[in-house]
């Protein structure tokens, strides 16, 4: 005797048993226990959710001889059920539209629309993949459609109702049906496999919903593989190595050192990912779930991965986004490219061109490869950056006494913008035996350790002494970007006045009934 697949073995044969579809279910439930049943039906959604499933238990709860009427029970015993759950049912009709795409089948099947059906209620006609009929052909249904024998029922099932033309849509109950998440998929997969008396272990099933994307089918699929791979057992080494997938810890590795800037580390862990052969498109969809996971965490909170927890404190809010849109656009151009490899390797390399942080070594130490020049700097000011920041004159005690001395210390640094955008809205507090206190807004979030662990560095490095940098909530009345801010505002309200009492510019203007755009006036440098 053939083995009979589990997607198969496993199909619901009556409303109970569907997965996941409980809104779809329901309707149809309540419109057959009113007798409200529509004379065209449209099931749409993606493959493997149930769309030809549901539209057999539909025909069945019609056609079941256990009732005098229509029922939402299906008794499955009767001749008309098994029929229609055999597939020879000669008032359930089923049509592939992909092969019939002709106006000629189409027709053929019209002429047999005014017979009665021979052992049921209803004739039903289930049309799959019906976006998939010629214009013609859709033409050819209209009329019939429209005002159909009372004993004439349509399903149509497909996976694109874009395709169906609104002249057809309009005259069905579409019914859309959803992708099933993988809580529901693994209760599903553990009583299939309760039923079968297969070991499994947890993270096994959680492989396989994962990776079926929503699909019952191909859970169902995967699971057939699964147990064939593992000797009709289920383990998670097993299940990985089939899926193509990968320990978690060693993502979490990979995305750590590319948060960090740390690119022989990056590429160190991609090539011990490389010896497990892993499925390249699968690694970057899990990087991408990551990065998700962690952008959750950092506005919500609460997740129960302490690998999440802790890169989620790490990387800067603005960075995990930038990281998350580069990983999404190298998977939505994935299947074009001629090396999955390559692909995989060009992701994470823009991730590290396009790192924002300076790169710290295993010392925590910023590598410096550019000066910045300082600039409008006045005489007094770059005299007393000099002191402050110049490491090769030992003999020069640092001078930090004052926001003034602040100010002008943090606007000698060189920084990545995140950390500038930190600490350059924050006031002097105290500089006492080597430890700087700051004053911060309540309303700045948490500084991400990668952050913080920079500016610490910085400013180590140009005090030439280790120090200690810490915060206080407190109001902040003088900060180096508000002052900057403030400078510049009051430079443009200047050369907004000087434009304004220049009485050539003036006279130019009402010569020519003229005006000048508020936001061309720039400062002079």
């Amino acid at each position: 005797m053939s083995y009979e697949v589990l997607a198969r073995k496993y199909r619901p044969i009556n409303f109970d048993e569907v997965v996941g579809q409980d809104h779809v279910v329901k309707a149809l439930i309540n419109s057959i226990d009113q007798e409200k049943i529509h004379q065209a039906y449209i099931f749409s959604g993606t493959r493997g959710v149930g769309k030809t499933t549901i539209a057999r238990i539909l025909a069945k709860c019609l056609n079941c001889d256990s009732s005098p009427k229509p029922t939402s029970k299906p008794c499955n015993k009767c001749s008309n059920t098994k029929e229609i759950t055999a597939g020879r049912s000669v008032d359930f009709l089923e049509i592939d539209a992909a092969s019939n795409t002709q106006v000629e089948k189409i027709r053929e099947l019209i002429e047999t629309v005014e017979y009665k059906p021979a052992k049921g209620r209803f004739k039903i006609y289930l049309i799959d993949e019906v976006h998939m009929l010629s214009t013609a052909s859709f033409n050819a249904l209209l009329k019939t459609l429209e005002e159909p024998p009372p004993h004439v029922i349509f399903i149509f099932a497909t996976t694109n109702p874009e395709k169906i033309p609104k002249t057809v849509q309009s005259r069905c109950l579409q019914l859309n049906l959803k992708t099933v998440n993988e809580e529901l998929l693994s209760i599903h997969l553990k009583k299939v496999l309760d039923s079968e008396g297969i070991s499994f272990d947890e993270e096994s099933i959680n492989l396989i919903s994962n990776s079926a994307s929503g699909s019952v089918r191909d859970a169902l699929t995967l699971l057939d593989q699964a147990i064939a791979h593992g000797n009709g057992l289920l383990n998670q080494e097993d299940v990985k190595n089939l899926l193509g997938t990968i320990d978690d810890s060693l993502l979490y590795d990979l995305i750590k050192s590319v948060i960090d800037g740390n690119g022989k580390e990056v590429f160190d862990i991609l090539h011990n990912i490389e010896e497990l052969n892993p499925e390249y498109d699968v690694i970057l969809r899990d990087i991408i779930s990551i990065l998700h996971k962690i952008s959750l965490q950092q506005i919500v909170e609460g997740h129960d991965s302490d690998s999440i927890i802790e890169l989620a404190s790490l990387v800067d809010k603005e960075f995990c986004q930038l990281l998350y849109e580069i990983a999404l656009n190298a998977y939505s151009k994935f299947s074009v490219h001629p090396s999955p490899k390559e692909a995989l390797e060009i992701c994470l390399l823009r991730m590290l061109t396009f790192n924002p942080l300076q790169k710290l070594t295993d010392n925590n130490e910023v590598q410096k490869e550019n000066e910045i020049e300082k600039k409008n700097l006045n005489k007094s000011e770059k005299n007393l950056s000099e002191r402050v920041v110049n490491k090769n004159q030992s003999e020069k005690k640092p001078i930090l006494t004052s926001n003034n001395e602040w100010i002008i210390f943090f606007n000698s640094l060189e920084m990545s913008p995140f950390t500038r955008n930190y600490f350059g809205n924050m006031s002097f507090n105290s500089f006492k035996d080597n430890n700087l206190i700051l004053n911060v807004d309540p309303k700045i979030s948490d500084i991400p350790e990668n952050i913080f662990l920079e500016f610490k560095s910085i400013v180590r490095d140009a005090l030439s002494e280790e120090i200690k940098i810490s915060t206080i909530i407190s109001d902040v009345i003088d900060s180096p970007l508000s002052k900057k801010a403030n400078e510049e505002t009051k430079k443009q309200e200047e050369a907004n006045l000087s434009i304004n009492d220049d009485i050539d510019i003036q006279n130019f203007i009402k010569k020519f009934d003229g005006k000048i755009k508020s936001n061309t006036i720039k400062p002079s440098e």
